[in-house]
């Protein structure tokens, strides 16, 4: 092996040291062999083809151009795509694939202006178009021979919908509906896409016949000559400008003046408009729900690829970087050695596993829930809102905090771009708003846990992530399954609480709706309560089904990693625990004991841990995180990449500096 491609000793050591077969734990991660294999295959083709690859690093483009260059990157993408269906035969699953936070963001590194496109537009046609629009629209869709993309936010107003203002009335004289911006409020505001990529977009505005309002509906609307790409008369359309990150959206904004569109292009399956005007209402406003649903599966599922490149990042980093000298005659430990840093580190590789599981199991419900919707059966809708809310809001604001976690475990070097820690914090810190705010999302889940709380109360039965609602916990056992009663009495107690004030505060005069407001911040806990309870249930449950079936290396590992994150979140919510529980001092020591033997059982194999997780050092796309450990060399390599490198004397010098220091300036 040449110098070039030699691997760090260290990061060779750490692999030596790892107690089980790394690729075993790939192939449970992936869901099998075939799986695995058949992702890498995917991955060696696209990656083949050297769209990720950038002359110039984009971080060193202008605002410009790393539009322009995320435009050509996705063209070159999807003719990919295009070509892969058309030989293979296959489906949507490879547009989730290159899409998504692994693969996808590896070749459009800060966001790409088609992702609408596949993960809204077609979507919403699908779920929201009658048979007749699906036949016409779909096809051309898939075909790109249009790109849309989903228009719901406006300046004024994000989550609540029913406050939108744009307009969408009917003319019973042309049948045509005319759209309308009333005010600079009413303007739509970031829809990826939109500003300068998208010909077609749906639109959620008002729907106004016969002098009624309707509410919310979606509509088709051109945007653009499909020859010339110009704007349509009176579209005003553009860019919203540079944000925190994902640069390479094309996030835009859309007002109408009095755009006139056919009645046809209301998407018609649920609710309709008769030629004369007359609204045919929908069997049920829950049905337009699907999409959103849809979109926050797909968001849990790229959190988790986010962590997994971050704490991948994190760790091989901690063991090639040496620092400080605790024994004065040895030479300076691997960070990683230091159980502050295993800390930091092994909770990102259990968080990973635990929301992968999670994903799953919610992607399993919601095609049940889809399935079932389409046979006129809502039953489960409502409880697979209120958990697709709550584990956006908890998912995504974990991520966050775990890749800013990772950045910090990698001291200076994380905050250099060349780590891809504050490109990957950029993507994971957007999805804490977009696809509904956290916040509200939380109180959205809130609704339905004082809903199923009264009807625990009054005998009736409850939907299974809602069960331990109606039941009894025994007294606190210091086991893991213990810890996890111990979460359902919290989680049942705190919306208990809730429950109780708020009707405390109706009683003394308030209204529902300022009862709520009042008990917002305690609601939104038992929201969060509630989520963490299901995650760590679904955790704990399914990988006990998994391990039975692999090796029993494997398998003390595994459950090594639901200990560690069960224990983990005990003792983040140990205020909670004293106060619903009866945990004692000693259950405390216990525990904390417990965490920092799992921390030195799991050392030897954190590497082992995310080289399982087999991220390309292509999809990592870091100086600090590739499979060779050969950190500092990457560094350099990065750094003269700079165009401020190109030349030994910057032209300021002559034209700024020298003229300052002789005092000519």
């Amino acid at each position: 092996m040449s110098d070039s491609t030699k691997v760090n000793a260290d990061l060779q050591r750490e692999r030596q040291k790892c107690t089980f077969n790394i690729t075993e734990l790939t192939n449970v991660l992936d869901g099998g062999p075939a799986m695995t294999e058949e992702r890498r295959r995917q991955e060696e083709v696209v990656l083949k083809e050297g769209i990720h690859v950038e002359e110039v690093p984009s971080e060193y483009l202008s605002h410009k151009e790393k539009y322009e260059l995320a435009v050509k990157k996705a063209c070159l993408l999807f003719k990919l795509i295009r070509r892969l269906q058309e030989e293979e035969n296959t489906g949507m699953e490879n547009f989730r694939a290159v899409l998504g936070g692994s693969l996808g963001s590896a070749i459009l590194q800060d966001g790409s202006p088609l992702t609408l496109h596949y993960v809204m537009f077609i979507p919403t046609l699908m779920g929201q178009g009658s048979v007749e629009q699906q036949a016409y629209w779909i096809g051309r869709a898939f075909n790109l021979d249009i790109i849309g993309t989903y228009a719901q936010t406006e300046l004024g107003h994000g989550t609540f919908i029913r406050g939108l203002e744009t307009t969408s009335t009917y003319d019973p004289k042309t049948k045509e509906f005319v759209l309308h911006s009333p005010t600079l409020t009413s303007y739509k505001w970031w829809p990826g896409g939109l500003a300068h990529t998208a010909n077609y977009c749906i639109v959620m505005a008002q729907l106004y016949s016969n002098g009624q309002c309707h509410g919310i509906h979606p509509f088709i609307v051109q945007l653009r000559d499909e020859e010339t790409h110009m704007p349509l008369p009176g579209i005003k359309i553009g860019e919203i400008g540079a944000k925190l990150g994902m640069n390479g959206t094309n996030n835009g904004f859309l007002g109408f003046e009095q755009v006139r569109i056919p009645r046809a292009h209301m998407l018609m399956k649920n609710c309709q408009i008769l030629e004369d005007g007359t609204y045919v209402k929908s069997p049920s406003s829950k049905l337009t729900y699907g999409t959103m649903m849809f979109v926050r599966v797909v968001i849990i599922k790229d959190m988790c690829s986010y962590m997994a490149k971050a704490v991948t990042i994190a760790t091989r980093y901690s063991a090639v970087r040496r620092q400080s000298q605790p024994k004065p005659d040895e030479p300076e430990p691997q960070i990683l050695d230091y159980l502050t840093q295993q800390h930091k580190l092994m909770v990102s590789i259990a968080t990973v596993h635990a929301f992968t599981l999670s994903a799953e199991w919610i992607w399993d419900m919601y095609n049940n829930v889809t399935a079932e919707l389409e046979a006129g059966d809502m039953e489960r809708l409502p409880e697979l809102h209120a958990l697709s809310c709550c584990l956006k809001a908890v998912t995504t604001a974990d991520a966050a905090e775990c890749v800013e976690r990772c950045r910090l475990a990698c001291g200076g070097h994380g905050y250099m771009l060349a780590s891809n820690l504050p490109v990957t914090y950029g993507l994971v810190t957007a999805a804490c708003t977009y696809e509904g705010e956290n916040t509200v999302l939380l109180l959205q889940t809130a609704r339905y846990l004082v809903k199923a709380w009264q009807q625990a109360a009054g005998g009736d039965s409850l939907p299974p992530t809602v069960a331990y609602l109606a039941r009894r916990s025994p007294p606190w056992d210091c086991s893991l399954e213990g810890i996890v009663r111990g979460f359902e009495l919290v989680a049942a107690s705190k919306i208990s609480l809730c429950v109780a004030n708020i009707e405390k505060r109706q009683k003394s005069g308030l209204a529902y709706e300022d009862a709520w407001n009042m008990t917002s911040v305690q609601l939104a806990q038992a929201s969060e309560a509630h989520c963490r309870l299901f995650v760590l249930t679904s955790y704990f449950e399914e990988t006990e089904r998994r391990v039975k079936n692999v090796s029993p290396q494997l398998r003390e590992v595994m459950l090594q990693l639901v200990d560690l994150y069960v224990v983990y979140w005990a003792l983040e919510r140990m205020g909670d625990l004293l106060r619903f529980t009866s945990i004692s001092e000693r259950d405390i020591e216990k525990l904390q004991q417990w965490y920092e033997d799992l921390l030195t059982k799991l050392r030897p194999n954190a590497v082992g841990l995310v080289d399982a997780f087999d991220l390309r050092d292509e999809i990592l796309h870091s100086a600090l995180g590739a499979y060779d450990g050969r950190v500092y060399e990457r560094l350099m390599a990065e750094a003269l990449k700079s165009p401020l490198n190109a030349e030994p004397v910057n032209r300021s010098f002559h034209k700024y500096l020298k003229p300052f220091m002789q005092g000519k300036l």
